[in-house]
């Protein structure tokens, strides 16, 4: 099994390559998805791991994207 990637780890990469994990990451939803539809699932508890771990890239980039916002509007102030 897959360990879950931690926060501080997924705040170190680029936006880029949060974006190329997502990506990655909503492929194998999409095949877990056909494999219960099918009924040759092996790793239920895979499915919800891959859920969280999609909304923890999609929460870091929110977080990343406001960060980056911010330091704009300061900049432009000061």
């Amino acid at each position: 099994m897959v360990k879950a990637t931690k926060p501080a780890d997924l705040r170190a990469k680029t936006p880029d390559e949060l974006e190329a994990r997502l990506v990655e990451l909503k492929r194998e939803q999409l095949n877990l998805r056909f494999q219960q539809a099918t009924g040759q699932t092996e790793a239920q508890s895979r499915m919800r791991a891959v859920r969280r771990e999609i909304a923890r890239i999609k929460t870091i980039a929110v977080q990343n994207a406001k960060t980056a916002a911010g330091a704009k509007t300061s900049a432009a102030n000061a």
